[in-house]
C-alpha cells in the first residue's frame, strides 16, 4: 500500500491516487468546518457555564534516544539509518515495526518512491522482486493498522507510515522525511525519527525520477536496496 503514501510538487495531489492510493502527498492539507449559530426571538435561554478543560502541555519528543534504548538499524547499499521510536504516542505501530523488523520481513525491500524535498518510501515486499516492479507499492502484510495520529510534526528525518485513502490501513509500507513537510501532520501517523544517517536519506533520495507525472516513481535497476533491519541497543 502507498506514504504512493509516510518525501514541480503541486501536481502529486492529483496523482495521490495514481499509485493505489497509499501515498503521503508533497500538499497534503487540512480542512475545517465551522459550524452556524441561530436566534431566536420573543423567548431566552441560559446555557449552564460550564469550566474549561485544563490545557494540556505540549508534548516534547527527544531528538536521541536515551542509553540501553531499542532502536533499529537499516543497512542499505548506500550506507546505514538509525531509527528511534516514540512509543508513547504510537504504541502499535511501534510494535508493529519492530516486530517486522524481528521476522525479517524487510531485508531486501528497496526503497521505492523518492522524491527531493519530501521523502523516501520503502518497506513493500513485492520490491524484493525486480519482476514485479510494477506492483510495488502495491504490497503489504496480512493485517492493518489503526490510525495512531498525534503531535509529532513531519520534519526532516521524522519516520513515519504509508497507508491508502483510510486512515487504517497502515501496514509495513514506512517514509522518513527528506524535508518538512506540515500538511502531514494529524493526516499520518509518525512514530520514530532517524537519529543516524540522514546523509543516507540525502542520497537515496536522488533515485526518484525527476519528472513529477511519475510521482517519485525510482528506475528498479537503481532503487536503493534495504539490505538488513535489525533491532539493537543505544548506543550502537
Amino acid at each position: 500500500m502507498r506514504p504512493k503514501p509516510l518525501i514541480a510538487l503541486t501536481a502529486l495531489l492529483a496523482l495521490a491516487a495514481v499509485l493505489a492510493g497509499c501515498t503521503p502527498t508533497p500538499e497534503a492539507q487540512t480542512g475545517s468546518t465551522t459550524t452556524g449559530s441561530a436566534t431566536t426571538s420573543g423567548t431566552t435561554s441560559e446555557t449552564p457555564a460550564t469550566t474549561p478543560e485544563p490545557e494540556k502541555p505540549p508534548v516534547t519528543f527527544a531528538t536521541e534516544p536515551k542509553e540501553g534504548e531499542e532502536v533499529a538499524v537499516l543497512e542499505t547499499s548506500k550506507g546505514q539509518i538509525v531509527l528511534m521510536f516514540y512509543p508513547e504516542v504510537a504504541p502499535k505501530h511501534v510494535e508493529s515495526f519492530k516486530k517486522l523488523v524481528k521476522d525479517g520481513f524487510y531485508n531486501g525491500t528497496r526503497f521505492h518512491r523518492c522524491i527531493p524535498g519530501f521523502m523516501i518510501q520503502g518497506g513493500d515486499p513485492n520490491s524484493k522482486d525486480l519482476k514485479k516492479a510494477a506492483e510495488w507499492g502495491q504490497g503489504g502484510p496480512d493485517f492493518s493498522l489503526a490510525a495512531e495520529f498525534n503531535e509529532l510534526k513531519h520534519t526532516r528525518g521524522v519516520l513515519s507510515m504509508a497507508r491508502s485513502a483510510d486512515p487504517n490501513s497502515a501496514g509495513s509500507q514506512f517514509f522518513v522525511m527528506h524535508a518538512d513537510n506540515s500538511g502531514l501532520d494529524g493526516q499520518y501517523t509518525g512514530f520514530g525519527r532517524a537519529v543516524k544517517g540522514l546523509e543516507v536519506v540525502d542520497e537515496i533520495v536522488k533515485t526518484g525520477s525527476p519528472d513529477p507525472s511519475q510521482n517519485g516513481a525510482v528506475n528498479p535497476e537503481k532503487a536503493v536496496v534495504l539490505k538488513t533491519a535489525r533491532l539493537a541497543t543505544w548506543p550502537l
